[in-house]
């Protein structure tokens, strides 16, 4: 017997995130009436802002039915917090349909579509603390994104992009082997250290060696390797459609070599390419697909020429393991040669969500800003500069790929398993919006760092290698192209952010493409700056340069939300990182200190923290063969003071922009001092927002003055009573204060975390 219950508006409201007042609508399952629902929408606006053309709920059809994951989770993992109204029966008993549509998605992980435009609106069944209360949120995601979605969360499955031209190969022709050789001698001819004129001598010489062969493939289809007359084999192209021939494509592979030669035109010789494998691409691929779970759904995207791609990566997959043959005209994406590529356009087909992708690619800069923090930047394959790179190292570069993917996967099903699904398990359909939990990002498990560092003066870049984007069209045609040089990435530096040591490498490696030493474990500092980052839902990036002069001393910087939280110096790029790390978990300690003390009533006199600027991030380093790298001795206690007082400028910047709302910023303006302030030396700074003066400072130098401009700031912010600097400032319920600055994590996790450090 049904529990009796007020009426639907005085018992559940619409939950405490709905606007006050529902609207009557009638449902429908295609053209079958279900009953009468009251929708209730998350905003303020009425009926104006519900999502349902001519004020009926008229549902398409059922989601696929998920085995372990349930629709809400799937839905804030692919669309957060994409919840646009509640909805719940009108009458009670409500009607049988109805009823019966409820219980059929609540117990089957199934939502009710209801399609409007080339967007989803999902009913999902929600539980209620009223009992037998047919009730749904309704969430809404572009189309089709779900129902591709629900496969691989359940498997457990992500989705990795790979480039191909230097980063799983390099291919020429020998039109390209000609224009590198020709290049080279030119640099030879103008060189005069006898020890680049040997190593381009060395490189030359490869070039020419591979191009005899790709020369003789071209003749007589045969190659003569190592004395061993090797013929081709007839290997047959699988049909990415329906009204595609049947193709024979001749073919020598040359394991011993890692090359193998292809010919593009079967009836066209000039065609034929020398392609390079990049080492341990095998370990990779067997990753991917070990004990036939798919682990990953595969995708390529490069600059090349479509044939030339599809065979390219035929080669790198001859057994369609990783895509198959029916799903590789949507699995390989072309993009013109100059554009930028997108996750968005690679999963055109609505396959996956960008969230649930990483990419594998030896450029950044190449990849939409958006999906950058998803890109693991492999160093740029160079068979013919750099030979024995691959493998001079403990861990060849696809290895750490392939251990950066299994980290990446791990870590983000993790938090799927053990914070989403199990918040969303306590949800009920009268929480808030607000209660939703995060939901899991590819790019909280990736280390965004920049690897391209400027060469000193004296280094010479290597060539670029292979062919890349319109070139491949125009070599396989006989034509020259000119081409965009990539940068040649010398470094790439791979850290286990997850805590999850990698194979062969307790927590992380740092691989030189140019036959560098390995470095073993990355510093604490840095394992725990990572963690950090993860756990506060915040990118942690690392940029490197290194001086142009004698001393080649390296500078690092660390990002923490595009904000510059530390710099390092050091004689290796290894110093300057842990250096780097060390000042940020510093740094973010001070700003939890002090943005703590003036809310619990406390005093903070503990200033003794890395420097930071005026305007909130670290000053810039400019490397010069001045710097040195020697302990601070009694001689620089102005410094020390200088930097106590810059520590001291970052945190109370800090705390001024938790008072500001987002788009206001407090600016700091140079005043122009009078001629009895320049003969004493002294700064004048005023603090500004909106054009209202908050504070003044004078010092002997800038820092000073504008820490005295920032501390008055500070306190005419918090005792304000003028409407004109009011308005630029958050309300005091919005004011997060026992979250840190950011206000996207939680800084005793960083407190604690140093504390910790510290103790070990």
């Amino acid at each position: 017997m049904a529990t009796p219950r007020a009426p639907p508006q005085a018992a559940v409201p619409g939950g405490a995130g709905a606007a006050a007042g529902g609207v009557t609508m009638r449902m429908f399952h295609g053209d079958v009436f279900l009953g009468e629902a009251e929708v209730f929408p998350m905003k303020q606006g009425g009926e104006g802002s519900l999502p349902f053309p001519s004020n009926e709920i008229r549902i398409s059809h059922l989601s696929p039915t998920s085995e372990r994951c349930p629709p809400l989770a799937i839905l804030q993992t692919i669309a957060p917090f994409s919840v646009r109204c509640k909805l719940q029966a009108k009458l009670m008993p409500p009607h049988p349909s109805l009823h019966r549509l409820y219980l059929t998605c609540f117990n089957e992980y199934k939502s009710a579509v209801v399609v409007v435009g080339d967007e989803e609106l999902h009913l999902v069944a929600m539980p209620s603390k009223v009992e037998k209360v047919p009730c749904f949120w309704c969430c809404s995601v572009r189309s089709g994104i779900y129902a591709a979605s629900v496969g691989m969360l359940n498997l457990r499955c992500l989705a990795i992009v790979f480039d191909l031209d230097e980063t799983l190969i390099v291919a020429n022709t020998m039109k390209s082997f000609e224009d590198r050789i020709e290049m080279l001698s030119r640099r030879m001819d103008i060189e005069e250290d006898p020890v680049r004129i040997a190593g381009m001598s060395a490189e030359i010489k490869r070039y020419i060696e591979d191009r005899e062969l790709l020369k003789e493939f071209i003749d007589t289809d045969t190659v003569t390797d190592n004395g061993r007359i090797v013929g081709t084999q007839k290997e047959e192209v699988l049909p990415i459609s329906g009204g595609q021939e049947r193709v024979l494509r001749p073919v020598i592979r040359l394991p011993e070599r890692n090359a193998i030669l292809t010919r593009i035109n079967p009836e066209v010789r000039d065609t034929s390419v020398f392609v390079k494998l990049r080492p341990a691409w095998e370990d990779l691929r067997s990753y991917l697909t070990a004990k036939g779970r798919k682990r990953f759904e595969v995708y390529v995207c490069t600059m090349a020429e479509r044939d030339y791609a599809l065979e390219m990566w035929r080669l790198l997959d001859p057994e369609a393991n990783l895509i198959s043959s029916h799903n590789l005209a949507e699995r390989v994406v072309c993009v013109k040669s100059g554009s930028k590529k997108c996750l968005q356009n690679v999963f055109k087909d609505k396959g996956c969500h960008p969230k649930m992708a990483m990419v594998i690619d030896d450029r950044l800069q190449v990849w939409d800003e958006k999906d950058q923090p998803r890109v693991h930047v492999v160093p740029a394959y160079t068979p013919y500069y750099a030979p024995q790179a691959e493998m001079a190292n403990a861990v060849p570069v696809l290895c750490v790929a392939r251990n950066v993917a299994c980290n990446v996967r791990g870590g983000f099903f993790r938090e799927f398993d053990e914070n989403l699904l199990r918040k969303v398990f306590e949800l009920m359909y009268e929480n808030e919006l607000l209660d939703l939990p995060y939901a899991p990002d590819v790019g909280d498990y990736l280390v965004c760092e920049d690897t391209n560092f400027a060469p000193n003066n004296k280094d010479v870049a290597p060539i670029p290698e292979g062919m890349s984007g319109a070139e491949v069209g125009k070599r396989l045609n006989g034509l020259a192209y000119p081409r965009d040089q990539k940068q040649i990435p010398l470094s790439t530096h791979l850290s286990d952010d997850e805590g999850v040591a990698l194979r062969g490498i307790p927590g992380g490696t740092n691989i030189q493409s140019n036959g560098g030493s390995l470095a073993t474990t990355p510093s604490l500092f840095v394992t725990v700056l990572q963690e950090i980052g993860r756990l506060c839902e915040s990118r942690v990036e690392f940029r490197s340069t290194v001086s142009s002069g004698k001393n080649m001393q390296f500078s690092v910087e660390v990002l923490f939300s595009n904000e510059k939280i530390g710099i390092g110096i050091g004689k290796t790029r290894d110093e300057a990182q842990v250096q780097a790390a060390e000042k940020a978990l510093q740094n973010l300690e001070s700003n939890y200190l002090s943005f703590m003390a003036p809310v619990a009533g406390v005093l903070n006199k503990d200033v003794n923290k890395p420097p930071g600027s005026g305007n909130g991030f670290l000053e810039d380093i400019t490397l010069s063969d001045d710097i040195s790298m020697e302990e601070p001795s009694g001689s620089t206690l102005k410094e020390q003071d200088h930097s106590k007082a810059l520590d001291r400028l970052s945190s109370v910047i800090s705390l001024i922009r938790e008072l500001c709302l987002e788009d206001q910023h407090v600016v700091f303006r140079d005043q122009v001092r009078d001629s009895g302030s320049a003969l004493n030396g002294e700064y004048h700074f005023q603090a500004e927002l909106g054009g209202q003066i908050l504070g003044r400072g004078i010092g002997l130098n800038r820092d000073f003055a504008k820490l005295q401009a920032a501390e008055e700031a500070l306190k005419t912010l918090k005792t304000t009573t003028d409407p004109q600097i009011k308005k630029h400032l958050r309300p005091m319920q919005q004011l997060n204060f026992p979250l840190c600055p950011t206000q996207r994590w939680h800084p005793r996790r960083c407190f604690q975390h140093n504390q910790q450090l510290r103790q070990q």
